[in-house]
Formats: structure tokens, C-alpha cells, sequence
């Protein structure tokens, strides 16, 4: 067996194994958002409330994640592994200075609960805006546990121990769901939100908020039993000279200049969102950018995540024609999946959104912001990869500049929202991040092609368009059956209640599925033909 076909049959091993645990963590994900939204509802004002105050971790996780972390650990880690000590020595002061930096910038944003939350709610009510700033006040320390789990995650991905970082997000959302249920049977359910913000008490938030924050807690403290099972051990070191932390910094300095700016725009949405309290708003927002985020995290994060570290070893190496392979690879059998995702999720955008709510007014709201978002998904997916890419170069001032792009482009196009009728402002909001997310995955790549000297465009593309053509029979397949099941009309099966809505997507989904591998095998799709021989070979034997 060739050494690619080795290192093929890891990175496929790899990533099935993050998909599983990511799947199982994102159908908890979805339960906890179910009993969520049937506890407080998903347009009151303790929904909306809430979202706002536990988004702003959500948020910079999710750039500490995807930015300085991971953009500065897995790279900075895999360089030093060279070392005589493996690197054990760079871990621990490079992770002793992030929890410092952590710490503190828990500690301030507390501080600044009603300041940060006042600010980013300005157009909340009084009544509400209060209880916005109790529930920060829980929210706003995962901050530092986010970040931990980020942390720790990252050097076990590096050190090639890629299951613990996906799969521990599960005890997150048993912790959450356990709080929940705890809320439920202490105070009753509230699934049309009609509770008013007056009538939360402070027993309530710390039950729903502070629920939320244990799970984070939990999930990041128990990564430190996995970093014992790889023989890590994590010593304090404040001597940070010495092992090239100054590289890491300058690197981190770029990726904080995107925190900020990415930061920046999620505010700009979350106030113009505030504008349609009572119609879909922040609650909803985040409901569907979950849905969204749903097939990018079990297909593309768990391909990349297993990419990311090959990338930044033949990086390491100097081999740019392998992270050039390696990037199309991972480009062209992410999207393979990502295009049938796309077109399921948009077929039935609105069953999806009737798991969540019963009347039909919210549902179609639910449905249309879950459609302009489904759009840009595609060009999403392939943005990740592509910021990967930079990342495992070594090049985090390249994307702190695309990002700026795409900050700018919605920082004009969701402040024009403002203008739009209080039901359509969510569905405006959702159009500009799709809108600005493909012409900055446009730019990322002609980047990339520059600095790479090539990034197998014509590949990429032959397949993408392969996968567009295949998609077209089972997108008009998928709209059929939501119409015969009545997915559009008040009343119809698909919508009456959560059952008949996962019932009527399943047979959505496997009828599209079906038809959209079928066409992919009589078009002699190499990239279905690669994804589909580790099966044959396992059910040859």
C-alpha cells in the first residue's frame, strides 16, 4: 500500500470518527434547543433575552476557535514537535499565557456585564434589557471555558488525538438539557413565550443560565483526563522567552484584529435584529444559523480538522504542491456532501422550523431566515477550508484582510435591515452574511491561487458544477413531496407537529439522497467513487 493511500485511509479514519461524535453532539445540540425554545419559547422576550446573553461566548468561541487558537496552536505546535523535548516545553508556556489572557478578559467582561450588554441591546426595552444584563452576568464566564476547551482541544488535534475535542461537547449538552428539565419541572414551560421579562425571577436565571455555563464547564475540564491518557502534563511556565513565542504572537495579534472586527459585526446584527422584538429576532436568528451550521460541522469541520494538521506538517516541510493537493482534497469531498445538504435543508427549511415552534406565522418565519441562510452554505464550507489553508501556512494577516471585506459589506448591508418591515429584518439580516460570505469566499480564494501559485481551480470547479447538475432532479423530487405533504400550507402533515415534521424530512431526505448519489454514479463521479470505496471494500470482505 502507497504511503498517499495510507495517509488518505487516515485522514477518511479521522474524520469519520470527528463526524460521529460531532453528529452525536449536534443532535443533543438540537434537543437542548427544542426544550430550550419549549421552555421559554422562541419569540418572547425571556428568548430573546437569553440568546443575547449567552451569544456573546458563543461568539468569541467561536472566533477563538476558528482564529487565534487554532490558527496559532496546531501550526505553532506541529513546528515545535521538532524539538528535543517534543515540544512540551513551547505548550506550556504558550498555554500559561492564553489562560492568562483569558482570565483577564473573563474578569473585564463581567465587570462590564451591563455596559457590554447595554450596548449590544440598546434597542431592548428597559424591563428586558435588565434581565439580559442577569443573565450575562452567568453567561459571560464562559468565556474563560471556551477558551480552555479550545485550548486544550487543540493540542490534543495536534498531537493526533482528534476524538476527545469533538466528543466532549456531548457532556455539554447533557448538562444543558439536565438544567432544563430542572427549570421545567421548578417553574413550568412557557412554549409561546408569553412571559413577560418582569415576570423572570433571579431563581429562574440562575437555573436556566447558570445550567448553561456548568455544560461549558464540564466540557472543558474533562479534556484534561484525555491530556493525561496521551502522556501531556501541563506545568505553569511564565518564562515566556525562548521557545518562539514571538512568532505566535504576531500571528495571534492578526487573528485578534479579526476577533474584533467579526466581534464588531455580530453586534451591528444582534442591535438592528433587536428592532423586531416580537416578530423573528435574535432567538431565531440563532436557531437557524444552528441549522445552518449543522452539516458544516459534522462534514467540513471534521474533514478540515483532520486535514489541518497534514496541511501544517507539509507546510512545515516546505511542500506547497502537498497543501496544495491537500486543500483541493479536502475542498472537493466536503462540497460532494455539502451540496445534498444544502438542498435537503432548503426543501424543507420549513418542517425544520416546525420541530422548533407550533404556530404557523413563526414557523414560516423560522423557515424563510433558515432559506437566505442555506444559500451561502456551499461557499462557507469552502471558506473554511481556504482559511485553514492560510492558517497551516503560517498566514493569519491574509485573512484578517478578507475578513475585513466581508465586515465591511455587512456592517452596510445589515444596518440598511433597519429599514425593512420589523418581519422581514431577521430574513434581510440572514441575505447580507450569505451575500458578503461568497464574495469574500471569492476573494479568499484568488488570495490563495496568488500566494500558492495555483490551487487546482479547474478540479474544484469541474466538480462543483458536477454536484450542481446532479442536485437539480432531487431538488424538484424534494419539492414535490413537500408540497403533497403539505410542508407550505397551515395545518398540512409536514407542519402539524414535530412528529409528522421529522417524519416528512426523513422522507424528503432519503428520496433526495437517493436520487443525488444515483446521479453522481452514472456521471462517474471520481470524488463518490473514492467516498464510497472504503464501504465496498468493508462489505467485500
Amino acid at each position: 500500500m502507497s504511503e498517499a493511500t495510507t495517509a488518505s485511509g487516515g485522514i477518511g479514519r479521522a474524520s469519520a470518527f470527528l463526524a460521529s461524535g460531532t453528529i452525536v453532539s449536534r443532535i443533543l445540540g438540537f434537543v437542548k434547543l427544542i426544550v430550550l425554545a419549549g421552555m421559554i419559547g422562541a419569540y418572547g422576550a425571556s428568548a430573546d433575552a437569553f440568546q443575547l446573553a449567552n451569544q456573546l461566548p458563543n461568539q468569541v468561541y467561536v472566533i477563538v476557535a476558528g482564529g487565534i487558537l487554532t490558527a496559532v496552536l496546531v501550526p505553532q505546535i506541529v513546528r515545535a514537535s521538532l524539538h528535543a523535548d517534543g515540544g512540551a516545553a513551547f505548550i506550556n508556556k504558550l498555554l500559561t499565557l492564553a489562560l492568562l489572557i483569558l482570565g483577564t478578559t473573563t474578569v473585564i467582561a463581567v465587570l462590564l456585564a451591563p455596559v457590554i450588554t447595554g450596548f449590544i441591546g440598546l434597542n431592548l426595552p428597559a424591563d428586558q434589557l435588565s434581565l439580559a444584563i442577569a443573565f450575562a452576568y452567568w453567561c459571560l464566564p464562559q468565556i474563560f471555558f471556551y477558551g480552555l476547551y479550545t485550548l486544550l482541544g487543540e493540542v490534543l488535534n495536534a498531537r493526533k488525538s482528534f476524538g476527545p475535542f469533538t466528543w466532549v461537547p456531548v457532556l455539554n449538552n447533557v448538562v444543558a438539557i439536565a438544567g432544563l428539565l430542572i427549570f421545567a419541572a421548578l417553574f413550568g414551560a412557557d412554549p409561546d413565550g408569553t412571559r413577560t421579562a418582569g415576570e423572570v425571577t433571579p431563581l429562574m436565571v440562575t437555573v436556566l443560565a447558570g445550567s448553561a455555563t456548568l455544560g461549558v464547564v464540564a466540557q472543558a475540564l474533562v479534556l484534561y483526563y484525555f491530556w493525561r491518557r496521551i502522556g501531556l502534563r501541563y506545568r505553569p511556565d511564565f518564562h515566556f522567552r525562548g521557545v518562539g513565542l514571538g512568532a505566535a504572537g504576531k500571528m495571534a495579534g492578526w487573528t485578534f484584529g479579526m476577533l474584533l472586527l467579526t466581534t464588531a459585526a455580530g453586534i451591528v446584527e444582534t442591535q438592528v435584529a433587536t428592532l423586531a422584538t416580537g416578530e423573528a429576532s435574535v432567538f431565531v436568528l440563532a436557531t437557524a444559523w444552528l441549522i445552518f451550521m449543522l452539516p458544516h460541522s459534522v462534514i467540513t469541520v471534521s474533514v478540515a480538522t483532520a486535514y489541518f494538521t497534514r496541511m501544517s506538517e507539509h507546510a512545515a516541510l516546505q511542500k506547497f504542491h502537498l497543501v496544495r493537493t491537500d486543500a483541493s482534497s479536502a475542498i472537493r469531498g466536503t462540497t460532494l456532501l455539502i451540496v445534498l445538504a444544502s438542498a435537503v435543508i432548503a426543501v424543507c427549511a420549513y418542517p425544520f422550523a416546525a420541530v422548533f415552534v407550533a404556530p404557523y406565522g413563526q414557523i414560516m418565519g423560522i423557515g424563510n431566515v433558515i432559506l437566505a441562510f442555506i444559500v451561502g452554505l456551499v461557499p462557507f464550507c469552502i471558506l473554511f477550508v481556504l482559511q485553514r489553508t492560510f492558517y497551516a501556512l503560517g498566514d493569519t494577516r491574509t485573512p484578517f484582510f478578507f475578513t475585513l471585506f466581508q465586515v465591511a459589506l455587512i456592517l452596510v448591508g445589515v444596518l440598511g435591515c433597519a429599514l425593512l418591515p420589523a418581519q422581514w429584518i431577521a430574513v434581510g439580516i440572514a441575505l447580507v452574511i450569505t451575500v458578503s460570505g461568497v464574495l469574500q469566499c471569492i476573494l479568499a480564494a484568488l488570495l490563495l491561487r496568488r500566494r500558492l501559485g495555483g490551487i487546482d481551480g479547474r478540479r474544484i470547479v469541474r466538480s462543483l458544477v458536477k454536484y450542481l447538475v446532479a442536485a437539480i432532479v432531487p431538488i424538484a423530487l424534494g419539492v414535490t413531496l413537500l408540497l403533497i405533504l403539505g410542508g407550505t400550507v397551515e395545518g398540512g402533515f409536514a407542519l402539524a407537529s414535530r412528529l409528522t415534521a421529522i417524519v416528512s424530512m426523513l422522507i424528503i431526505g432519503v428520496v433526495m439522497a437517493a436520487a443525488y448519489f444515483g446521479l453522481l454514479l452514472v456521471m462517474r463521479s471520481g470524488e463518490l467513487t473514492a467516498f464510497l470505496a472504503p464501504l465496498q471494500r468493508r462489505f467485500g470482505r
